[in-house]
């Protein structure tokens, strides 16, 4: 009896074993599988294109989910008689050692997208099959490829709702399917580095506490997420997704990111739970539209790989940002005077995440009220975001820079007092991050500056001292930044 050559599972940004088509093809196969992941820091940084799409090595945030991710699926493996090598390096090096190694004829892996991955591909597969070793390229990170979906011309898009009107018209997402029942393992194992050694969690010191009271990484995580945002906020989901005071978004995204959940399990899910629940339609439409949104960050991304770095609009290269270390440093630390920037920029450290809402604010203040370029705020998310995503990071800060496609048009600055009246009317987010002026009276939680002394005294509250002034003045700011786009449009028609 002839005995199959093992199938090599290169994990990447699929951490999951149910509705992972890579992992399913191999198994299929009826032979020995060896699943394995590559810590790559070296093509992010030194891959193609790096003088027009930027060096994005793994931040910080990500480092510490990836370590728990990982743990996560090794305990899954080990549940289906199955192992995870961990390796480190160039993913072409590596996986060419590991074929020599363990006599793979093939080589099986799910699809990256950012603007170095499609060139690692291609230099992986010919490097494989110079040595008669097969690599089959699955996908499964998105519900549609970017390739897939195109205008009437034949086109990118460039406008989102042409796309999810596209998207609604074609085929329906391919069915999630189940994890497999049994992984066959091979003779022998090869080598394999401890998770430790990587030193992906933070030590001295350890910042990650909030981290761990918030999230549990992993696939079985993740399907514990959706489940608990379809029973208790999808049907209220149109609307408390913009309350920051509310736990009414679904909080999907770094388990989307590191592929731990299929968004095509969670197209069904939501569908099949949505559509049995009086009330739900609205909130339903609009998780699956959030869906897509994403799907766009990634078309744009696809089509136009300079995204992360360069202003999608040409006429904002020449913007007149101005430098401000000092103002940079005070929106990080949430340190700005302004109580719902502060909030938000406190619960990221804390989390690693930031309501979308408060995203939005945070970002309009950086880029509009202090005029710091995008790429400052996208660096920051970069290392702080458990969720950070190079498609959706670009994507979402070039548009609220105004800069990008589809992008809310520069002119649109967020008033942070009037978005922390609006969407934490009630003060409870304020209060919760900030709580040093926690005592003050909810009409003036989100502008402290205009509480009289009395008021400031009796709630243990001294401006410049136990919480600082604005560091800018809003309307000033905002004519400041009006006036900036006005001349970048005088100078470019002229």
């Amino acid at each position: 009896m002839t005995t199959r050559a093992p199938t090599i599972v290169w994990f990447r940004l699929d951490l999951r074993l149910a509705d992972n088509r890579a992992l399913a093809a191999a198994v299929q196969t009826g032979g020995p599988v060896i699943p394995v992941y590559i810590l790559d820091d070296v093509t992010p940084q030194n891959g193609p294109n790096t003088d027009t799409s930027g060096t994005w090595p793994m931040g910080g945030a990500s480092r510490w989910w990836l370590h728990k991710s990982l743990t996560s699926l090794a305990a899954g493996l080990e549940q289906l008689g199955s192992r995870i090598i961990l390796r480190r390096g160039d993913p072409c090096t590596v996986l060419a050692k590991l074929v020599e190694e363990t006599g793979a004829e093939t080589v099986v892996a799910t699809r990256c997208y950012e603007p170095w991955a499609g060139a690692l591909e291609t230099r992986v597969k010919a490097a494989l099959e110079q040595s008669g070793t097969a690599f089959k390229r699955y996908g499964g990170a998105l519900l549609y490829e970017p390739e897939q979906l195109r205008t009437k011309a034949g086109d990118p898009f460039k406008v989102y709702t042409p796309m999810w009107r596209a998207a609604l018209a074609s085929d329906a997402p391919k069915q999630p399917s189940p994890a497999p029942a049994k992984i066959a393992a091979p003779k022998s194992w090869p080598k394999s580095d401890v998770l430790k050694t990587w030193g992906l969690s933070p030590t001295k010191p350890d910042w990650s506490g909030g981290f761990s009271e918030t999230w549990t990484p992993g696939e079985s995580g993740a399907r514990a997420r959706l489940d608990r945002f379809l029973d208790e906020a999808l049907v209220t989901y149109n609307e408390d997704r913009n309350r920051p005071d509310r736990t009414g978004t679904s909080r999907l995204s770094p388990h989307l990111h590191f592929g731990e959940i299929s968004p095509n399990a969670c197209w069904y899910a939501a569908r099949a739970f949505g559509s049995g629940k009086t009330g739900a339609e609205k909130g339903l439409e609009t998780f699956l539209k959030e869906l897509v949104w994403r799907e766009f960050s990634y078309h744009l991304l696809t089509h136009w790989p300079t995204l992360p770095t360069t202003a999608f609009r040409a006429d904002f290269a020449h913007f007149p940002w101005v430098e401000d270390a000092t103002g940079l440093k005070a929106w990080q630390k949430g340190l700005t005077g302004y109580p719902i920037v502060d909030a938000g920029m406190r619960e990221l450290w804390h989390t690693g995440w930031m309501h979308n809402r408060v995203r939005m604010v945070v970002g309009s203040f950086l880029v509009k009220d202090l005029m710091l370029p995008w790429q400052s705020g996208e660096a920051w998310f970069w290392d702080t975001l458990v969720d950070a995503d190079l498609a959706s990071n670009a994507a979402s800060w070039q548009w609220i820079a105004g800069s990008g496609a589809d992008a809310a048009p520069y002119f649109r600055v967020f008033n942070p007092v009037t978005q922390g009246e609006t969407y934490d009317p009630d003060g409870a987010y304020v209060r919760r991050w900030i709580p040093e002026i926690a005592r003050l009276p909810t009409k003036l939680i989100h502008a402290p500056w205009t509480a009289p002394k009395e008021i400031l005294a009796a709630c243990g509250v001294t401006l410049g001292k136990t919480y600082p002034k604005p560091i800018v003045d809003h309307a000033m700011a905002r004519d400041r930044a009006l006036a900036a786009f006005k001349s970048l449009r005088a100078s470019a028609s002229a």
